[in-house]
C-alpha cells in the first residue's frame, strides 16, 4: 500500500472551463459531472463519443447515441466569472476561517 496523497480537483461542478490540449482545443464549456478519484470531468459539448445501444423493450429504440466522455482535468483550465480569462485556481482562506478558490490574475474569489 502507498501513503501516496490525492491532491483534490478544483474544478467544480457548473464551472465554465476552456479546453487547452487534445482534439478539443479551444473549446469552452460547462462542467456536468466530476470523477475526483480518476482526476477526470465531462464538458458539456466537449470530447464526444458515439455508443450503440440495444433497444431496452420492444417499444424502446436502438441505436448510435453521441455522447460527452470525461477528460483529463489536467487539459482544461477554469474560466474566471469576473475577468472572463482562463486561469489558473488559488486557494485563500478567509476570516472566518473558510476555503475558497481564487483566481490567480485578477484575485477575485471564485466561491461566494
Amino acid at each position: 500500500m502507498s501513503n501516496k496523497q490525492v491532491k483534490p480537483i478544483r474544478i467544480k461542478r457548473n464551472d465554465r472551463v476552456k479546453v487547452i490540449a487534445g482534439n478539443y482545443r479551444g473549446k469552452t464549456g460547462k462542467v456536468l459531472k466530476v470523477f475526483p478519484k480518476d482526476k477526470r470531468l465531462i464538458v458539456e459539448g466537449v470530447n464526444f463519443i458515439k455508443r450503440h445501444t440495444r433497444p431496452k423493450s420492444q417499444t424502446d429504440q436502438g441505436g448510435i447515441q453521441e455522447r460527452e466522455a470525461p477528460i483529463d482535468v489536467s487539459n482544461v483550465m477554469l474560466i474566471c466569472p469576473k475577468c472572463g480569462a482562463p486561469t489558473r485556481i488559488g486557494m485563500y482562506f478567509t476570516e472566518d476561517g473558510s476555503k475558497v478558490r481564487i483566481c490567480t490574475k485578477c484575485r477575485e474569489m471564485i466561491d461566494v
